[in-house]
């Protein structure tokens, strides 16, 4: 039995398999996307370069989709089993905007995935390029539901409280809450700037192994494109969120920065670049900062003040101390990205970016930047609504179901193997597939278009592998 009571051991399995989670979808809409650009490029060109790159990354599509899928599964019984009097107080605006999901994105996702997997030489080639970008629309779709109930969670409006359960009585309220547009736009931001750090990656390591196929450089190429044009502007919608969030969530704000007193007019905030919040004390101990740029930043005025912590009580305020260091985490990163773009542009001018050594050794350290980051900043945003489930309706305390201590351990460590074997298979296999690169003219020289498949895995096998196989 695990030294936690139940509240934590449910937090926590649910930290856990979101955490998992997170990590397959954004792959997905990262590589979605991508796949339609590059099959898009190759109609317009007709340079079979791209179908190679289309061809090798949709099969680590295919990989990455298939364990989303799983590890969703996982989550949304939770719900049912570990947060159940949460679905009972909420679950009529949270379960229709999760149907909607599987409803419009997943079916849309389905529907044409297959044509999009197995659909070469059956099918025409504007009815595939039509599929991949169907299933590109299918993810982010499958986003914004998701972001909507979450967002919903963080800011909700749109409802009534009728014998003690939530009823909605505006849609659109619900849907376009006040974080929601912030969150989404973040969210999709960042799950394509963790797919171009994926993709580059790859690419830088097969760069720094001597191989420059066309291929290799093109798709290391287009991820510095990627990262050059995405990363400024996630710095500008972080920058709308954090004003959002500062409206609305203010107690998240005063943690992140680590500020507990109110700061008198024209002295200015100064941002904590460094620092131990003890909540203990109510205090930040050795705190590094720089006057007035969290007024700056928070503000946009030179001497703007925000609340400290101490405005609000005790029992209201969220952890301090992760908050601090988990947005750190996410906003260093994010800098380190732009430095690489940086250093990606700077070396593309000097006509060295596929020879410099110091930028493919910083593009493999950084590939699972993105990723990192991006579980940073949802651990941001979720422990900084807490100990709200739904912020300023009901605490997360009650929101738990009646399980004992020793039934949601033994539920933890199960799940915790499970995720190992099955998670980590997964992604072993995942990164077998990046090791081989792509290979030319995949479909003109396999002979396995015709055969049968048997399930969304067998697209990650791939012709080329197939026909290995019979030999």
């Amino acid at each position: 039995m695990l030294p936690f009571t139940a509240l934590e051991l449910a937090r926590i399995q649910f930290g856990f398999t979101v955490a998992f989670h997170i990590i397959f979808p954004a792959i997905t809409i990262g590589l979605a996307s991508y796949l339609a650009v590059l099959e898009g490029v190759w109609l317009w060109k007709k340079q079979d370069i791209y179908k190679d790159l289309y061809l090798f990354w949709s099969k680590i599509f295919a990989v990455n989709f298939a364990m989303g899928v799983v590890s969703g599964l996982v989550m949304a019984y939770e719900f049912g089993t570990n947060w159940s009097r949460y679905s009972s107080f909420a679950g009529s605006v949270t379960g229709p905007l999760l149907a909607y999901e599987v409803l419009t994105a997943f079916f849309l996702e389905a529907g044409f995935l297959g044509v999009m997997l197995f659909g070469w030489k059956r099918v025409g080639r504007n009815l595939h390029f039509f599929s991949s970008i169907m299933v590109a629309i299918g993810t982010l779709l499958s986003a914004t539901w998701i972001l909507a109930s979450n967002s919903w969670m963080q800011t909700p409006q749109g409802y009534s409280i009728v014998d003690g359960v939530v009823v909605p009585v505006d849609w659109v309220a619900v849907i376009f809450n006040p974080s929601f547009p912030y969150r989404l736009a973040h969210m999709c931001m960042a799950a394509m700037i963790a797919t171009a750090l994926f993709v580059g990656a790859s690419g830088a390591w097969h760069i720094l192994k001597g191989d420059r196929r066309p291929a290799i450089k093109k798709m290391f190429s287009m991820a510095m494109w990627m990262l050059l044009f995405a990363a400024p502007i996630q710095i500008l919608i972080g920058d709308a969120h954090g004003l959002n969030t500062l409206k609305h969530q203010p107690a998240k704000i005063a943690a992140i920065e680590g500020h507990w007193d109110n700061i008198a007019n024209g002295k200015g905030v100064p941002l904590l670049l460094f620092g131990l919040p003890n909540m203990g004390e109510e205090r930040t101990d050795y705190g590094v900062g720089v006057p007035h740029l969290g007024s700056l930043i928070l503000t946009h005025t030179w001497s703007g003040t925000i609340q400290g912590l101490k405005e609000f009580p005790r029992e209201d305020r969220p952890n301090a101390a992760i908050l601090f260091w988990s947005f750190r985490v996410m906003v260093g990163l994010g800098v380190l990205t732009v430095f690489l773009a940086m250093l990606g542009a700077y070396t593309r001018w000097r006509g060295t970016m596929y020879e410099s050594r110091i930028l493919a050794h910083f593009t493999l350290l950084m590939g699972p930047a993105g990723l990192i980051a991006m579980l940073a900043g949802w651990f941001t945003t979720e422990i900084g609504r807490q100990p709200w489930v739904v912020y300023g309706l009901m605490r997360t305390k009650d929101a738990v179901s009646n399980h004992s201590v020793l039934t949601l351990s033994v539920a933890l460590l199960v799940l915790m193997v499970m995720y190992t074997v099955v998670f980590g298979t997964g992604i072993t296999y995942m990164f077998k597939l990046v090791q081989q690169g792509p290979r030319e003219h995949d479909v003109a020289e396999g002979d396995s278009l015709n055969q049968r498949p048997s399930r969304p895995l067998s697209a990650a096998v791939g012709p080329s592998n197939s026909a290995e196989r019979k030999q």
